[in-house]
């Protein structure tokens, strides 16, 4: 006769109850209205710390939610998850992405222009930047976090590889469809 017992360590348990936390958070989420994605964005909370008590709201905490308060309120006409399936959601999401993307370039043009750098330049600098930048705080944040850097390695292997391929192919690929 054979008899397993299973053990846990505290790690993992930390993890699993982590998940659980999100998937709470999800479900409690999944019915929220229009009209809670508005007060969400637009209320300060204050953060819960590690021991579950309420702390005080700091001045960069304040600062940092009345300077994107804007982006917070534009976001939040995205439609909740539930509706459609999802579906809703999705396609607001990549029509503020499309947007977005089109006031970022005419924005580096413009900048460019004032600045005398030639267009192409000013594409390939601007869009380096715009892209990698992001990349760079999430890398660190990953190997700031974890125990080791594997997480970190490989977001940055994984976004540079999909700048590459997708920021230089496919504008190839689409240029020689094109011309064909």
């Amino acid at each position: 006769m054979l008899i397993i017992e299973l053990v846990t360590d505290a790690q993992s348990k930390h993890k699993a109850d982590a998940l659980q936390q999100l998937l709470d958070r999800i479900n409690k989420e999944e019915n929220i209205t229009w009209g809670q994605q508005f007060v969400e964005a637009t209320l300060l909370h204050p953060k819960k710390g590690e021991d579950g008590e309420i702390e005080e709201v700091s001045n960069m905490d304040a600062f940092l939610h009345l300077a994107s308060i804007g982006w917070k309120f534009l976001f939040a006409l995205c439609p909740p998850p539930h509706i459609w399936g999802g579906w809703a959601c999705f396609i607001v999401a990549i029509i503020f992405i499309g947007g977005l993307t089109a006031v970022v370039g005419q924005v580096a043009g413009a900048l460019g222009c004032v600045m005398g750098i030639p267009p192409g330049v000013t594409a390939i600098t601007f869009v380096a930047i715009g892209t990698s930048l992001p990349d760079t705080f999430a890398s660190r944040t990953a190997a700031i976090e974890s125990r080791f850097a594997d997480s970190a390695v490989g977001n940055v292997t994984g976004s540079n590889s999909v700048n590459v391929f997708l920021g230089l192919g496919l504008p190839w690929v689409i240029a020689v469809i094109y011309e064909n």
